[in-house]
């Protein structure tokens, strides 16, 4: 049996502490066909890694899940789409392990393809005018945004980004709809209470939404007043597990104070729990708004 070469086992390590101790344990029988008999998941894992010939082996296992390899590359600074299958994460992990510089490469090949704003700012280069793709621009918003918004939660291990009251409008609003079981609604206004909530999604309840940038997750419509409505459909987790999804409606309106750069006026966020799912797809989820009900709900 080959083993585990270091970098694998280094990654191997890191998605076996994502597990539960349920499924570690589990994992643990499955793979020493329950010849070591392990009294502590530290004990578990020191097993796994042992009796596992490489790292695709382990990356295969059933207890394995899509989620935690997910959560792993995020942890690693690789983005991919939500909406990834298990198959198309267990090849770019093992691409990560294979060549030590191959995150590198992919942070600079992102870069080029799609240069990301790492301020509100930086979308004041925008070209106003008929040609321009909105689409485009609904697509880095939400890379940006949620890139930010997730980088505040403790649990990723980043260097929080520079979250604020600075990327809204003064007089913003936020609309929270939450249902799991029952409904709740809250409304938020101001710049520096919306902020506040949004950050505490993260920050304390420690939750990471992944949005589905395709397009049946994401809709951008502008107005002839200068609004620009981006609408994204995403899945929310918490460590290795699945929530449920969300749906969020931006307005965003130029700030000529502000090198007329974008900031977010208006926020619409539903969000919708495992348990009032009724067993929808959640791997993938697409947008239920139309575009006359986006219309209603972020007008100027």
């Amino acid at each position: 049996m080959a083993g585990l070469s270091g970098r694998e086992r280094e990654g191997c390590e890191k998605i076996l502490h994502l597990l539960s101790k349920a499924d570690l344990l589990s994992l643990s029988d499955t793979v020493t066909n329950k010849m070591i008999v392990v009294e502590n998941v530290t004990e578990a894992a020191e097993a796994i890694l042992s009796f596992t010939k490489n790292g695709e082996e382990l990356l295969r296992r059933k207890k394995v899940h899509r989620d935690v390899i997910f959560k792993y590359l995020a942890k690693e600074g690789v983005k991919l789409p939500p909406s990834s299958e298990k198959h198309q994460l267990v090849r770019r992990t093992l691409q990560l392990w294979s060549n030590g510089e191959a995150l590198a490469e992919d942070r600079s090949n992102h870069s080029r393809q799609t240069p990301l704003p790492s301020t509100a700012q930086e979308f004041a280069d925008v070209k106003n005018d008929t040609t321009f793709d909105f689409l485009a621009l609904g697509q880095q918003f939400c890379i940006w945004f949620f890139q930010l918004l997730n980088s505040q939660n403790p649990s990723l291990g980043q260097q929080p980004q520079d979250w604020g009251p600075q990327h809204f409008w003064p007089d913003v609003k936020l609309r929270l709809i939450a249902r799991a079981g029952s409904e709740q609604m809250e409304e938020f206004v101001g710049a520096e209470l919306v902020s506040r909530r949004l950050l505490a999604l993260t920050k304390e309840e420690l939750l990471l939404l992944s949005p589905n940038l395709d397009s049946h997750g994401l809709n951008v419509l502008a107005s002839p007043h200068g609004l620009v409505l981006v609408a994204v459909a995403g899945t929310i987790h918490r460590d290795a597990a699945c929530l449920g999804i969300f749906e969020q409606i931006f307005g965003l309106i130029r700030s000529p104070l502000d090198n007329n750069s974008w900031k977010i006026r208006s926020l619409n966020l539903k969000i919708r729990g495992q348990d009032a799912l009724g067993g929808m797809q959640t791997t993938a989820p697409a947008l239920s708004y139309n575009t006359s009900e986006l219309h209603s709900l972020c007008t100027l």
